[in-house]
């Protein structure tokens, strides 16, 4: 019996719509301040493509396109520009993502400062909720053991 990750067709399939999916995750990440949808729905989906690319390809040629280190990364300077446009609105002198103070810096009227606020926020929790659903997945999928976790352990006795 075959495993999935061996099927020529199932892997050509998913290499091609993997980047169609990713395409549509930007877009609705990238439209999430107009429109429904936003950061946290294009996350997921751009995730959901990850998650394909580690069920269609195996374990390993996914970690090697988006480790545990490099989700972790992803999602805390996802967080960052969350907090961060945040906290540069409370430096303007506003409350808490108060977008429209950003039009001191942004050199734009307050409504357009309000929606690239937005969109800046909507980037971070894509970014971020990206991250941590492969994570989840990736948690799951190995059980919690990551095999350099053996390794040291094997080192240290």
């Amino acid at each position: 019996m075959t495993r999935l990750t061996d099927d020529i067709i199932i892997r050509a399939v998913a290499r091609i719509m993997i980047p169609f999916i990713q395409i549509y995750a930007l877009y609705v990440i990238m439209h999430g301040h107009h429109s429904p949808g936003g950061g946290f729905q294009g996350g997921v989906i751009l995730g959901a493509s990850f998650i394909l690319y580690l069920i269609t390809h195996g374990l390993e040629e996914a970690r090697a396109r988006m480790s545990e280190l490099k989700a972790g990364i992803f999602s805390a300077s996802g967080l960052l520009i969350y907090s961060g446009i945040g906290l540069l609105c409370l430096i303007l002198g506003s409350n808490f993502l108060d977008y429209g103070r950003l039009s001191l810096i942004l050199k734009v009227i307050p409504a357009q400062a309000r929606s690239l606020g937005i969109l800046g926020v909507e980037i971070g929790v894509g970014i971020t909720v990206m991250a941590v659903m492969f994570s989840i997945f990736f948690d799951i999928s190995t059980g919690g053991i990551i095999p350099e976790d053996e390794e040291i352990k094997e080192e240290n006795g």
